[in-house]
């Protein structure tokens, strides 16, 4: 598409100088020899094939993303859909308490997860985070994990206690080990409102071939010295 684009620029160029030369001048003349030199020489043969290819790789793209369906990772308390386990407690990990059930101003069905991350620094690390895991506690040790190849992005709702608490990461993916997760991506740092607000983590041109990872945040003291409590709900993959 370039090479034709180029042609098009040379042959008006052509054009121009042809126009220039019929009002005559020697000057106009050699304009005119260089310029049909420099189109005789150009290169402006069309890879047909190398084109029909990059067409395809993109459609085949297109249709991954169009074909996959939403995958929840929390929809609801006890809802069936959900995949994923917040299993992997990280950092101060007993100052960390998680309600997956908790009736407060849910953002949307009967129930949504409220964190409470105090300030204890019980294991002298300053910091606390919470990963979903596939199997539970999965710190890349075992096989697990899901294809979720074709997923545009990960959304989540989330919500604060008093407003202002800081989460300093959520993220998807990042597990190493002997089965690593395929990729990583994530946002932040987030200041918390009181009202549900929405986040996206963009995946495109990510693999996710493999994540069992599927979510996580993480915060410190620093940002929170009277600790954080925090609420989320309807965290997919779409």
């Amino acid at each position: 598409m370039k090479k034709s684009l180029s042609l098009t620029l040379l042959l008006i160029a052509g054009l121009m100088l042809f126009s220039i030369a019929s009002c005559g001048g020697s000057s106009a003349d050699t304009a005119q020899e260089e310029a049909y030199d420099e189109y005789a020489q150009a290169d402006y043969s069309y890879d047909y094939e190398d084109d029909l290819y990059d067409n395809n790789e993109e459609l085949e793209e297109d249709a991954v993303t169009a074909s996959f369906k939403t995958f929840p990772i929390y929809a609801d308390g006890r809802s069936p859909d959900n995949h994923y386990i917040p299993s992997g407690y990280m950092g101060d990990y007993s100052d960390i308490a998680i309600d997956t059930a908790s009736f407060e101003n849910p953002h949307s069905g009967t129930t949504c997860i409220k964190i409470v991350y105090s300030n204890d620094v019980s294991q002298g690390a300053r910091w606390g985070g919470v990963y979903w895991q596939n199997p539970a506690n999965n710190w890349g040790d075992r096989q697990g994990g899901y294809d979720l190849t074709g997923a545009a992005k990960l959304s989540f709702w989330v919500r604060g206690e008093n407003g202002g608490e800081r989460i300093e990461e959520f993220k998807i993916g990042g597990i190493t080990g002997l089965y690593p997760d395929s990729d990583i991506a994530g946002i932040g740092p987030v200041l918390l409102s009181t009202e549900w607000t929405q986040y996206e983590i963009d995946l495109r041109g990510k693999d996710l071939s493999y994540i069992s990872g599927g979510f996580a945040w993480a915060t410190n003291l620093d940002v929170n010295p009277e600790g954080a409590t925090f609420y989320l709900d309807d965290i997919r993959y779409e």
